[in-house]
């Protein structure tokens, strides 16, 4: 090459080259030294005469052999892979390298010959203390034997039965000492191993109500989730976060516990809510606070412990005014939303007091699971899972028990076809002695008959009896008496090929309650069933039902929180407590989403993110109304939080709504639902609160898609032209006919051939198809394609209404994958609807009492879009 020719390759200087190449040169001085045998020249073993020395030449000799062997060890280390390196990527486990059982069976014993090389002294270690730790268990259970020998047999059968504090907080069972660590500040639920493998979970340092709750499943889920709800398969979810609190005492003072909550006084003392105080059904609805009326806490269920099936009398009313009625204790549970556990807690507390005899008030948080599946394979997962116990021998009206009408509901596709919160008691086997599950069996014709018989008499009404999950002891033993994973495993082994292992006495039986819903007032939606059950029991049932083989093919899916707000939605059903901020704890769950968007927004340079100060609202007003990350209930019910604001310095209102976001919301509100409207309708009955908002479900006409934080208005109020302009793109005025507007008169269509004509006819139709193409689209009502309808950009679209006109926002918003258009659920100000209540859509004439039009704005944008809304 010329020394005056240019190099076309750019060589780096050489600090920068020895930067890179200093890690490919060790490894290569590595490669060479294993690749390298030392030898010893022969001339050393020769003396000065040129003689053979062979005590020096076998020296020289032994040294080279030595060298070799050291070589030969050094190359096969320093080029081999690990034997958890030849599993293939998608299967690699965290604890693959020095835990030997992670690896595949067939790599197993290299592994445990590396593993001992590696870390031999580590494994002597390791084996010491297992032998240690025997020898302790050993003296133990050697002392405790002799120690109810000497007791005798009254004291062998006592157990440390743990006290349950009455009237007082319970707390998380003590975890194994190698987690405990890791729950200082919050605690797992049962499956919570298994979620943590699949799921995104909360952070480590910010739990979700006192516990570490899966958010999503860690691939792609959203389309899946929607599938397996409402066409085929299921999902479920770990609910056992949820809380449940057991009261127990006179049937007198427990109805009085229950007046002071809220309960409707015909569910507490008339025959429509017999069924529901016998045990046979459930109730669910809102409580709220004694002395604060307007202040709701929750959306609660409430389950009373069923009494005998001689005294479940549905045709005959008791007298619930006598003594043995009054007098007689009972128990009920109190299941509720974990946000609003506190408040309710005082609540009870305060109103327990009150009665006399008080009832005994317990937290068994940690006492009781559940878990929730809903889809069209809900129940048959359910039934494949759970195997009940019958131990009732020649009882009348003993094939309309729980027990035996279970297996029968193998072929319900939707829980909603059950009757109104029904609800099943019985006890179970142990899960995991008929794992892996098998396939149940579709019904015939015959029994399909007696399914749709079932489902219209119901029976159970008349035949449920006490469930053992409202006795401690029966909750405790089943807990207590599960036996080891090892156990379980060798009595499988002894059983015939291909058959469950048989059932002995000492086997746990389980209590379980099951629980129908039907989510919304439409009946179309897919109900969900809520299985309770012991704390410790959950994760059995949870393996099997992961693992059981639908009939529509593949196993039921898992959801986490985000998948269970996603239903909700796509139900029209709002969602605890993120749609109601009307409550405490939906004004806590509102404050922490603003300040994750507020730090969201900040987070994006000043060039890619909103400016709020420059949102154009159309004749001439600009400025976002509030903060626009949040749904500003102070602003719409207290008027203008800014200064700046009113004088029209809008320079710094950004940074005072940014610094004023982190002032907590002191503004009370309230919540009004569906049942109470009518109430408030009237012109007698008193007015709510000015501060109360009703939950609505948001359905745009035309396109859009709401998001959280949009902004809800009313019609406009004070510009009768801007109003009719809105209403126009609801109902456009008719069209009349004239031939300057008609479309030409396409020529008919030749008729589509039959497909099993021949090949050259099909081939005709598809070219005379061609030929003739499809007219353009017709103006039909509602229909965006009207040249009488401007679109948005037009500069005759309709501008949105003013701060006046403001009536609330969308709490949660998306595009519904079961409605095909983009909806929301929201929160309104009863005092500025009541008007569209009472006169309907247009301001004319008597509404519906249940919703009427409106706009929505997305925050940070200027273009609004008709919309419907309804009171849910």
């Amino acid at each position: 090459m010329d020394k005056g020719q240019k190099l076309k390759r750019k060589f780096p200087d050489s600090t920068h080259q020895n930067q890179q190449s200093t890690h490919r040169d060790a490894k290569r001085v590595k490669t060479a030294s294993a690749r390298t045998i030392l030898a010893q020249s022969s001339d050393k073993a020769l003396n000065q005469n040129g003689e053979l020395d062979v005590s020096a030449f076998v020296k020289a000799r032994e040294f080279e052999i030595k060298a070799l062997e050291a070589s030969m060890n050094n190359s096969k280390k320093a080029l081999t892979t690990r034997a958890f390196q030849q599993v293939p990527r998608d299967l690699r486990r965290r604890t693959a390298s020095h835990n030997v059982k992670k690896v595949p069976k067939r790599l197993r014993t290299r592994a445990t010959k590396e593993a001992s090389l590696l870390n031999h002294n580590y494994i002597e270690k390791a084996k010491e203390l297992k032998i240690i730790n025997a020898r302790i268990k050993s003296k133990k259970a050697s002392e405790k034997e002799k120690k109810s020998i000497e007791g005798g047999p009254a004291q062998s059968g006592s157990t440390n039965q743990p006290k349950l504090k009455k009237n007082a907080l319970n707390e998380p069972t003590k975890p194994p000492s190698k987690f405990r660590k890791r729950q200082i500040h919050k605690a797992w639920l049962p499956t919570h191993m298994y979620h943590t493998k699949r799921a995104h979970m909360t952070a480590p340092k910010e739990p979700l109500w006192r516990f570490a709750i899966p958010l999503t499943p860690t691939e792609k889920s959203y389309r899946a989730t929607h599938r397996a709800a409402g066409m085929r398969g299921c999902i479920a979810w770990d609910m056992s976060y949820v809380s449940t609190i057991g009261i127990e005492g006179v049937e007198g003072s427990l109805l009085g516990v229950l007046r002071g909550l809220g309960v409707p006084e015909e569910q507490l003392s008339l025959k429509k809510g017999l069924k529901w105080r016998k045990g046979a059904r459930y109730w669910d609805g809102w409580v709220r606070e004694r002395d604060a009326p307007d202040v709701w806490i929750s959306y609660i269920q409430i389950i009373w412990c069923a009494v005998t099936p001689e005294a479940v009398s549905i045709d005959k009313e008791p007298s619930l005014t006598s003594n043995a009625t009054v007098k007689k204790k009972r128990r009920l549970f109190l299941r509720l939303h974990p946000s609003a556990f506190l408040q309710l807690w005082n609540e009870l507390l305060k109103v327990a007091k009150i009665q006399k005899p008080s009832p005994v008030v317990e937290d068994l948080r940690f006492e009781i699971g559940s878990i929730e599946i809903s889809g069209p394979g809900a129940t048959e997962a359910l039934v494949g899972a759970l195997h009940p116990i019958k131990n009732f021998v020649d009882i009348p009206e003993s094939s309309s028990r729980p027990e035996n009408v279970w297996p029968l509901l193998a072929s319900v596709t939707n829980p909603a076809s059950l009757p109104i919160n029904a609800l099943l008691a019985f006890n179970i086997s142990d899960p995991r002695l008929h794992h892996p599950p098998r396939t149940v069996g579709r019904l015939s014709n015959d029994d399909g008959d007696d399914l749709l018989q079932l489902l219209s008499t119901w029976t159970p009404d008349h035949t449920q009896t006490s469930s053992c999950l409202f006795e401690r002891n029966a909750r405790l033993a089943a807990s207590r008496s599960l036996p080891s994973q090892k156990s379980i495993n060798r009595r499988k082994s002894e059983a015939l090929p291909g058959a469950y292992p048989p059932p002995l006495p000492k086997d746990p039986e389980i209590p379980v309650l099951l629980l129908t819903s039907r989510p919304g007032n439409n009946y179309s939606n897919q109900g969900s069933w809520t299985l309770l059950l012991p704390w410790k029991c959950v994760l059995p049932v949870w393996y099997s039902l992961m693992y059981y083989p639908l009939s529509s093919g593949r196993n039921p899916r898992f959801g986490g929180l985000r998948e269970k707000r996603q239903l909700s939605f796509e139900q029209s059903v709002p969602w605890f407590p993120g749609d109601f901020p009307g409550t405490n704890a939906g004004r806590e769950w509102e404050i922490s989403e603003r300040d994750k968007r507020r730090a969201e927004w900040e987070k994006r340079p000043k060039g890619k993110r909103i400016e709020w100060d420059s949102v154009d609202l159309g004749s001439g007003r600009k400025g976002e109304i509030g903060r626009g990350w949040a749904c500003d209930w102070e602003r719409l019910l207290e008027g203008s939080i800014t200064s700046s604001a009113s004088t029209g310095d809008t320079s710094n209102t950004t940074d005072t709504a940014v610094a004023q976001t982190d002032q907590p919301s002191h503004t009370e509100l309230s919540i009004l639902g569906l049942r109470h409207m009518h109430s408030f309708l009237s012109l007698s009955s008193e007015a709510p609160s000015p501060k109360t908002l009703i939950t609505i479900s948001i359905t745009l006409i035309h396109r859009g898609v709401p998001t959280t934080c949009a902004r809800i208005y009313r019609l406009p109020t004070t510009n009768p032209a801007l109003r009719a302009k809105w209403l126009q793109q609801v109902s456009p005025p008719p069209r009349h006919k004239s031939h300057s507007h008609s479309h030409p008169k396409q020529p008919p269509r030749p008729p589509r051939p039959n497909k099993s004509a021949p090949a050259h006819e099909l081939r005709t139709s598809l070219a005379s198809s061609l030929l003739h193409p499809l007219p353009p689209p017709t103006a039909t009502h509602n229909s965006p394609f009207d040249p009488d309808i401007p679109q948005a950009g037009h500069p005759d679209y309709p501008v949105v209404p003013g701060e006046e006109d403001l009536i609330g926002f969308i709490t949660t918003g998306n595009f519904n994958l079961g409605e095909g258009r983009g909806t929301g659920i929201g929160g309104v100000v009863w005092e500025k609807v009541r008007g569209y209540l009472d006169k309907g859509e247009g301001g004319k004439g008597k509404g519906n009492g249940k919703g009427g039009l409106c706009i929505v704005r997305e925050a940070g944008l200027g273009v609004g879009r008709i919309a419907r809304w309804e009171v849910v």
